[in-house]
This record gives C-alpha cells, structure tokens and sequence, in this order.
C-alpha cells in the first residue's frame, strides 16, 4: 500500500466546544490506484488530505505513506518524508515569485534529488507551458498558475499524489487534459493518486469513490 490509514481520529477545539473531524477512519489506498474523495464542506476532506501529507499529526490512529509512520515521526522527520514520496496540489498555487516557471517546475523534483530536464519539458509541453516558461508568476492567470503547480508536483514523480480540486481554476478542456496528465503518470510509474473534488464527471473518471460525512465515510 502506498497510503494506509488505521483508525485515524483528529479534532480540533473551538469557542464553541471539541470539533471531532475525523472519527476513526480506514483508509487503504494501492501503487497505481487512484481514488475520489467527496462530501460536504466541513466533512474532514482537507484534514484527511493534511494528515496523508504528513502536515498534520492525527490524536489517534496510524498513518503509513510509502512505509513512512508520519503519525510517529515528528515534524522534522516528517517534512523530510513528505519530500521524497509526496506531491502535493492544494487550492493555492504557492509557486516562487522569485522562480520563472521552468524553475518552479523543477523546483520539487531537485530537492528530491529527482531532476529530469526531459520529463519537465514533456510535462510542460502537455500542460501547455511551452511558450510561458521564461515567464515569472506574476505574470501568469489563475489557470496559467495552477498547470504550473500540478506540473511541479507531478515533476518529483512523487510515490503518491494528493490533490484539493486540482483542476479547480481551470476550463473544462483544461481539467480535462490535467486529468489525464495525472492518470498517465499513475499509469507508468505507479504512484497512487488521492483527489478531492466536488465534480462527479471527474470523480468518476479515478478507480474509487468515497464520501466523507461527519468524520466518517459513508460510501
């Protein structure tokens, strides 16, 4: 398994009282499996996601990434681990100003000690970044910005991907072919692929679906 949760419970404490946001969760996710996760705002998605990243540690319960028990490690240990087997695509871009966007691209992939001029260029080419690629962020549209984040990730070949409505600021035609991107990599290196998202067209498109209600899954 790339991604194993066991019995993974995380609350969080409010002025109004204990959040219980993820109650008891088992989740096991396989090398080149992809999965859709679903439900309401407030469900526990972004934890969940948070907590497989290895962001956030769970109050109880297991989590195992690629052989990595980033619920045993502490935040140092963990960072580490999350550079050499994560890629994560969350809803801001976090690109480097400083960087234009072939640096950014590769960004990941060297500090991972992963750099592949030629997997970078095919990547660029696929998300339509050829003609940006001296260009810096700020130069770029929300759309332009997103492609340039889903390329760095998928860049480290990360062993698995987690992604928060990845094709969230980008058309139909455009999600489309970022989807497709994320499949094909799955499809030849074997990572493993965790994606919310809100689209049922999209949800459907990955192996597996589940829903989060309440902390639970329900489906």
């Amino acid at each position: 398994m790339v991604l194993s949760l066991q019995n993974v419970s995380k609350h969080f404490d409010t002025a109004e009282g204990r959040l219980d946001v993820l109650i008891d969760v088992d989740l096991d996710l396989a090398a080149g499996e992809s999965l859709a996760l679903t439900g309401e705002s407030g469900s526990g998605k972004s934890t969940l996601l948070h907590l497989a990243a290895g962001l956030d540690k769970p109050d109880s319960g297991r989590v195992d990434v690629a052989g990595h028990i980033l619920s045993d490690l502490d935040d140092k240990a963990r960072a580490a681990a999350r550079r050499s087997v994560v890629g994560i695509v969350f809803q801001q871009f976090n690109l480097i100003p400083s960087l234009d966007v072939a640096a950014n691209l590769a960004f990941h992939a060297r500090l991972a000690g992963r750099a592949d001029t030629s997997w970078e260029n095919r990547l660029a080419e696929k998300l339509g970044l050829v003609d940006l690629m001296e260009r810096y962020p700020e130069q770029l549209s929300g759309g332009q910005q997103q492609r340039v984040a889903i390329g760095r990730t998928l860049a480290m070949r990360p062993l698995l991907i987690l992604a928060d409505e990845p094709t969230g600021n980008l058309d139909e035609a455009n999600g489309d072919a970022v989807m497709s991107l994320m499949l094909e990599l799955i499809a030849e290196t074997g990572s493993a692929l965790l994606m919310v998202t809100h689209s049922t067209r999209l949800g459907t498109r990955l192996d597996r679906r589940l829903t989060l209600t309440s902390g639970r899954f329900t489906s």
